[in-house]
């Protein structure tokens, strides 16, 4: 089986180590004996999203995601269509709010998104920062380190309810989004390496549009839990204390 997966602007939105969410994808697929070839996309002149089965954005600064957003809106509409056909998406902290209608800068700069989903973020001046523990339905808890000003309001599913942390917006309990097979959330980390589960959910999804259901390799995920379950430990001791 061959995967494409197309890496949106890495030399932009790399914050926290984003890049290692791909490189998680990869030897995950690696290990499986899937083909999956990385496409590390700095321009979308030209791009074409018919043969992609996994897209990753990553997170950037308010000046970054500005200029991003120019460049995305370039197919949005061709995005949308891919969404709608079950495309898989992991979308990072600033990739996360560009799937939303628009997102408001602490400067009060308005960017449009590219309303994949219908929310919209909002920056204050205080952020949001620290380790993130939440609490999922599909994928189980969910570790993760967040950093972010905006505050994202959503109708949607969220990825997960939050043990220790903010979230979405540090009100409603709420973290990230999942729509069709987008994952939008606002944990850095990077998410996917401490995170087995979501990783080869998305692998899955991905294998499933393109040639059906079909049951993925087991791996031997001893250490990624071992090293989960510690950082689980170090959230909770946080909040306690």
């Amino acid at each position: 089986m061959n995967l494409v997966l197309y890496n949106l602007f890495p030399d932009r939105l790399n914050l926290y180590g984003d890049r290692g969410n791909v490189v998680a994808l990869q030897k995950r697929c690696e290990w499986r004996g899937i083909q999956l070839t990385i496409v590390d996309i700095k321009s979308t002149n030209g791009m074409n999203l018919s043969s992609v089965d996994i897209i990753c954005i990553g997170g950037g600064s308010d000046r970054e995601q500005g200029l991003i957003t120019k460049e995305l809106l370039k197919i949005k509409k061709e995005f949308q269509l891919g969404v709608e056909d079950g495309i898989s998406c992991l979308a990072i902290c600033g990739g996360y709010q560009l799937l939303g209608s628009f997102y408001v800068t602490s400067e009060g700069t308005k960017h449009v998104g590219m309303e994949i989903c219908d929310f919209h973020s909002i920056a204050r001046e205080d952020r949001q920062v620290g380790n993130i523990l939440i609490d999922t339905k599909e994928f189980g808890r969910v570790v993760g380190f967040e950093n972010h000003s905006g505050r994202t309001y959503h109708p949607y599913q969220p990825l997960g309810k939050v043990i220790k942390g903010y979230g979405n917006n540090g009100e409603d309990g709420t973290e990230g989004l999942i729509y069709h097979n987008v994952i939008g959330t606002y944990l850095h980390g990077p998410i996917l390496p401490k995170n087995p589960a979501i990783t080869d959910h998305i692998i899955a999804a991905a294998i499933e549009r393109k040639y059906g259901k079909k049951e993925l390799i087991a791996l031997d995920d001893a250490l990624e839990y071992e090293t989960k379950q510690q950082a689980e430990k170090i959230c909770l001791t946080l909040q306690r204390g």
